[in-house]
């Protein structure tokens, strides 16, 4: 291996700059990106405002009608090849997410893994059948067709940077649109710069993606821009509403991918360390900071204490810490805004009678993990989404009741039951009120070949991934062909 030679991430092609059509300066100036786990800056890139919205937006505005008129085998090999480029650059980009996200190396390393699948999965897309002929009353030839947006307004996170955005990215661009994204300014390099470049050097177009990390005004500058036809957002109910307000307003169509309070319900037949081993998963993977994370596990009264032993046995063994040097199993929560909400929501629970088992302190930005029982409605750990690393234990003497606590949440993304009785938990399922269900499995799941959302504060109904991607980033067009003009009564 050549050790000098040059790295695919060189901040001396990007440092300070945004991806617009290539790579300039920012007229809002530029942003440092520091690492949440000791305050170190990793590199600074260009900080977008409006104007430079604008811009990008008039760009791929004004390069989509021929991306769209590109053959879709170019379209897919151009995809092919940056997830090449991703996988093959593997092991420099996932440093760069654990750095700017906190994340630990497994972790850092799905990103990549499911980003390449990802990006394969929209190549697909661009070769699928993009229409039908319909009946029709007369002699004319009837048909519909997919057709794409124009430009698509992408708006990311920071809790899996890469993966929700390149989910989104991918999809749009294979079906033809053009886009312009802003990741969050606290993962701008593995949420854009990283993506800029792969496709950069797969042969992307120029104006087919933009790049512009920036803050709110950028933000609500894609919802606003006439230029863009759609906005698809990952992100809080909170954002996700302001985001519909803003797209409706301006007639957009919009995609909500939000939050949420997952529940995995534990039946009294379950094996105990398997469940354990799940719950813990679910409550603590990325510090709990993961629209999927188990925010409720729902116990039957008598299993509780054995799975409360076995879960507050797995939490006092995971150590928290710099993810740099390789022996810690939770990172640094994103900011210390977050850590004060997580510690808020802890407090409350203890004030409200639930027990604090493990964990409950931090050491800076480091949450230790923790287990709070007897949690229960009107708690905010019962209510709220956490964003950290917080098992919250309620018990149930029945089935039904499982279902009624699990259904009181207004979020409603996914949720998990597990039991050795596959027609029960099967049953139990089909009653709760989310977008995703896994039966014998942990909440959080994810990937390319599933439509992802959630309904409630979850989401509006929309779906990222699989089938649904077709769906979301394209629209019917009827077409009908007369084969010559004829008069009408007028």
């Amino acid at each position: 291996m050549n050790m000098h030679a040059p790295k695919f991430l060189d901040t001396g092609r990007w440092g300070g700059m945004a991806y617009i059509s290539e790579w300039q300066e920012a007229l809002g100036g530029t942003i440092n990106v520091t690492d949440p786990a000791n305050g170190n800056v990793l590199a600074a890139v260009g900080f977008c405002g409006v104007a430079d919205v604008q811009r990008a937006a008039a760009q791929a505005r004004a390069a989509q009608s021929a991306w769209a008129k590109t053959q879709p085998s170019t379209r897919a090999a151009i995809l092919n090849r940056a997830a090449d480029l991703l996988e093959q650059n593997g092991a420099e980009l996932a440093s760069w997410v654990m750095q700017e996200s906190g994340s630990i190396h497994a972790k850092a390393m799905i990103e990549i893994e499911h980003g390449a699948l990802f990006i394969r999965h929209a190549a697909s897309l661009a070769m699928q059948p993009s229409g039908m002929f319909l009946p029709g009353m007369d002699d004319r030839t009837n048909y519909a067709r997919r057709v794409p947006h124009g430009v698509v307004g992408v708006i990311s996170p920071f809790n899996f940077p890469l993966v929700l955005s390149v989910r989104s990215i991918a999809a749009a661009i294979a079906l033809g649109n053009t886009v312009v994204h802003k990741p969050d300014p606290r993962t701008p390099i593995s949420g854009g710069i990283i993506i800029a470049r792969i496709f950069e050097e797969a042969g992307l177009p120029k104006g087919v993606l933009h790049v512009v990390p920036g803050g709110a005004e950028a933000g609500e500058a894609l919802c606003s821009d006439p230029n863009i036809a759609m906005v698809s957002f990952t992100g809080s109910a909170r954002g996700g509403a302001k985001v519909g307000e803003v797209c409706g307003r301006n007639l957009k169509r919009v995609q909500l991918e939000l939050g949420g309070k997952n529940a995995l319900v534990i039946l009294d037949d379950a094996d105990l360390d398997i469940a354990a081993s799940n719950a813990a998963w679910g409550a603590f993977l990325h510090q709990g900071q993961i629209c999927m994370a188990t925010g409720l596990i729902l116990v039957d009264e008598k299993i509780e204490q054995g799975l409360t032993d076995r879960l507050v046995a797995k939490a006092q063994h995971l150590p928290a810490g710099d993810p740099s040097t390789q022996q810690v199993a939770l990172g640094p929560i994103i900011s210390d805004a977050q850590v004060e909400m997580i510690q808020k929501i802890v407090d409350d629970a203890v004030a409200k009678g639930a027990k604090l088992l493990a964990g409950g302190t931090h050491d800076g930005r480091f949450y230790t993990a923790t287990v709070l029982s007897g949690v229960k409605p009107g708690m905010l750990a019962f209510e709220e989404e956490i964003f950290g690393p917080v098992a919250c234990i309620t018990s149930f003497k029945t089935d039904d009741e499982a279902v009624s606590l699990a259904n009181r949440s207004d979020y409603g993304l996914a949720a998990g039951v597990i039991s050795a009785d596959l027609g029960r938990a099967m049953a139990l399922g089909d009653q709760l009120n989310v977008g995703q269900l896994h039966i014998n499995d942990q909440t959080i799941n994810g990937g390319p070949y599933a439509p992802f959302g959630g309904r409630g504060k979850s989401g509006n109904g929309t779906r990222v991934g699989g089938p649904a991607d077709i769906e979301e980033f394209t629209q019917w067009q009827w077409v009908s062909v007369k084969n010559a003009a004829t008069p009408y009564p007028f």
